[in-house]
């Protein structure tokens, strides 16, 4: 399937699918949403000293990115584990601009340590944050009973990937979550939230990121 790389409204890149007419990240802005559904919703409000986080479509990195410099100043021990079954390619990985943004001078050698890491590894970026990167489908994935605490809910929209908001998945997610533990998503269909609910979620309604009006948190 043909990718383009594209610059959202905040001046960061994502990758544009013209077949689904569907973009990894908000067309809004991709780093805004990033911060404010998977970090500001997911990461900040969960205390502890030690978070194990499931991203469902790891894709560029970005999500990653963002919790390893947050999880670092909080001192918060971090098993990332992305999954993302079709990676983008090295060459769309370097036309990602995001460690622009970040203030960091570490941000570009993180980024590129995270990208060099093996698929289907568990492997150390940092002494606080160790990143596993899965190469498979969602359906197709085990993972042990009450072993995540947060989820990253960012696969492609409903619209393009119904598949992938179904309660069967929802429920594997659900399984997958210790006692309190969060999903968040960009998503706020009224039909997946009737879905998290019938597995057993508790859900709400939270304001969306710049030109998305909600988004949806959920917790177990």
């Amino acid at each position: 399937m043909k990718r383009e790389l594209v610059k959202t409204a905040d001046g960061s890149t994502t990758i544009y699918l013209p077949e689904w007419n569907e973009h990894y990240h908000s067309s809004h802005g991709a780093l805004q949403e990033a911060q404010h559904v998977f970090i500001k919703h997911g990461l900040n409000p969960k205390p502890g000293d030690y978070l194990t986080i499931f991203e469902m479509g790891f894709g560029t990195g970005l999500n990653a990115l963002l919790t390893y410099f947050a999880s670092e100043k909080r001192n918060q021990y971090v098993h990332y584990i992305g999954l993302e079954a079709f990676p983008p390619s090295p060459e769309e990985i370097e036309g990602m601009n995001y460690t622009s943004f970040t203030n960091d001078e570490e941000a570009a050698e993180v980024f590129k340590k995270m990208h060099q890491v093996d698929w289907n590894v568990a492997r150390e970026i940092s002494e606080h944050f160790v990143l596993e990167k899965v190469q498979k489908q969602i359906q197709d994935l085990e993972l042990g009973k009450e072993t995540i605490d947060l989820c990253y809910y960012d696969a492609f929209g409903p619209r393009v990937q119904p598949e992938l908001w179904s309660p069967e998945i929802f429920r594997k997610i659900y399984d997958w979550l210790s006692p309190g533990g969060v999903l968040v998503t960009y998503c706020a269909k009224g039909q997946v939230k009737r879905d998290l609910k019938s597995v057993g979620f508790e859900v709400s309604t939270l304001p969306g990121p710049p030109g998305k009006r909600e988004m949806t948190k959920a917790i177990k």
